[in-house]
């Protein structure tokens, strides 16, 4: 049964919103899998800001020419599931590349990052980078690490000096106390 032009539309106005919203998409094939492990995967990115769905190559193509974006139609061959991920990056990422391992059917075909056209491995390589926390968390360390030793030869050198002093004490006597 024909899609109607109306309804064409108010998808490619859909993919708009969604493509002009998000920070990365990620296009799969998806041929094999059921509908319970397209639901799972929808579930397990739903919390993680990110949307898994199913669109024609064709409307997303005009959605993306709509929005001013490349247009990757050497990625978009056959059919095609789209990952929008609106928030982080790392954590959905990885939760595709674990769906991918566990659903033989499923693969990871590119994506786009911004407006730059990505290809599977560029994905898989963005999706094993650590998130933005854990990459903050380093930067941080790594800038303390520094202070922190100073600190340390410093602490070393005055509790050296307070031994030399409790020694020569010692050495006096009781009488120099």
């Amino acid at each position: 049964m024909a899609v109607s032009k109306e309804k064409k539309q108010e998808t490619i106005a859909e993919l708009k919103e969604m493509i002009g919203n998000s920070k990365a998409m990620v296009f799969a094939d998806y041929r094999g899998l059921t509908a319970g492990q397209l639901s799972n995967l929808r579930g397990r990115l739903r919390p993680l800001n990110a949307k898994f769905t199913v669109a024609k190559n064709t409307l997303v193509l005009k959605a993306l020419e709509q929005q001013g974006w490349p247009q990757p139609e050497e990625i978009l061959q056959g059919p095609t599931a789209i990952g929008v991920l609106f928030g982080g990056l790392s954590q959905p990422l990885k939760t595709i590349r674990d769906f991918a391992r566990e659903a033989e059917a499923f693969s990871v075909k590119g994506g786009m990052l911004g407006n730059s056209v990505l290809s599977a491995a560029d994905v898989q390589t963005l999706g094993e980078l650590p998130d933005v926390e854990t990459l903050r968390a380093h930067t941080l360390g790594g800038l303390q690490a520094p202070m922190s030793s100073f600190v340390g030869v410093l602490d070393a050198a005055l509790r050296g000096v307070l031994y030399v002093l409790d020694a020569r004490a010692e050495q006096l006597g009781p009488a120099a106390g």
